[in-house]
């Protein structure tokens, strides 16, 4: 929150309505075709403008690279092992290791956060009888493809007015890099077995949150992204529960609810871009409402019952995560070639 004080720039103003817009033409896209997933449709955009400032090729191969990676994979091991939990375990923690290691090189962290996020997910729901694997698949690509579509062209039509500075990657050291790999991999392979052994169908917010906390990649950085994402879901909750009382019967229309989630989605963008861009809590804010909306907001549902169940769903996610967290980078740094320090 160090950053709250900072002035907001014209390109700063100009990021938060790409995020604002990308996620509700997403979420419009989705609704009107009647596609299922709509969380993909929603919350991906999102990912995308707000840990992308400005679009770039680089940033659209990663995401088309890491959305035909998960189908692949889904398709071809989850449809072969999904049902076999035994066999699924150690499938999935290789497969969340060279994610976690593309984020630890720096220069391919989207290509892995967007990958972990979208593999536990849809491995999650795949291993379930009565989800169309195909569909799945085919809305997790349909959605990156479009939200790929959208940030190019928000960024055409609402263009930064002056150039930004270049992030400078710090170069780290092998041994972090295995710490960091290492203790993201474990943990999200812990995420995706629990919610595998308790049902844990309708937790996507929670089972987000163990590998949201996890990005930071190390332990100090996940205790405070823990209670910025703490603050984020209370947040973006309220905002929900104050849009299901104004909407209260209008909840199946889409022109009222879109506005709606416009301004909420610009209101926690704005707090995304004060706080520096990283992931604080208006990220959190951010992915809370867009999961909301994107899920859970159907004509025949509402958001009070959803959104009480994904304070305290995250609640106790978030200090399971924590306590993982914390013992295995004890533990990993008992050993001179993954301690994370130096």
């Amino acid at each position: 929150m160090q950053l709250w004080h900072r002035p907001l720039t014209t390109n700063d103003l100009r990021q938060c309505l790409r995020i604002a817009t990308g996620a509700t033409l997403g979420f419009l896209l989705c609704k009107t075709m009647n596609w299922n997933y709509g969380v993909f449709f929603t919350v991906t955009p999102m990912l995308l403008l707000g840990m992308v400032p400005v679009m770039n090729g680089h940033a659209s191969r990663q995401m088309l690279a890491s959305a035909v990676m998960c189908g692949l994979e889904v398709g071809l091991l989850g449809g072969l092992f999904g049902s076999h939990p035994g066999l699924m375990t150690p499938i999935a923690f290789l497969l969340f290791l060279y994610r976690f290691a593309c984020m630890s090189k720096g220069s391919l962290f989207l290509f892995g956060a967007n990958g972990v996020l979208n593999l536990s997910i849809m491995l999650h729901f795949a291993s379930y009888p009565s989800t169309d694997l195909n569909d799945l698949i085919l809305s997790n690509l349909m959605a990156t493809v479009s939200s790929v579509l959208l940030a190019w062209l928000l960024t055409v039509l609402l263009p930064d007015t002056e150039p930004r500075a270049r992030p400078t990657p710090q170069p780290k050291e092998p041994h972090r890099m295995r710490h960091e790999a290492l203790l993201g991999a474990t943990i999200a392979t812990l995420s995706f077995l629990v919610f595998q052994i308790f049902n844990l169908r309708d937790s996507m917010s929670a089972q987000a949150t163990t590998l949201l906390v996890l990005f930071p990649m190390h332990w100090n950085g996940a205790l405070g992204y823990a209670r910025k994402r703490a603050i984020g879901t209370l947040l973006g909750v309220s905002f929900g529960l104050t849009a299901q009382l104004v909407l209260y019967d209008w909840s199946g229309q889409l022109l009222l609810v879109a506005p709606v989630l416009w301004l909420g989605a610009m209101l926690f963008s704005y707090a995304h871009v004060k706080e520096g861009g990283g992931s604080g809590a208006g990220f959190g804010s951010l992915t809370t409402l867009g999961i909301l909306f994107g899920q859970y907001l159907t004509p025949g549902n509402d958001l009070v019952f959803s959104a009480l169940y994904r304070v305290s769903s995250i609640a106790v996610a978030i200090v399971a995560t924590l306590t993982c967290c914390y013992l295995m980078h004890r533990l990993l740094n008992r050993f001179d070639s993954t301690r994370f320090g130096h």
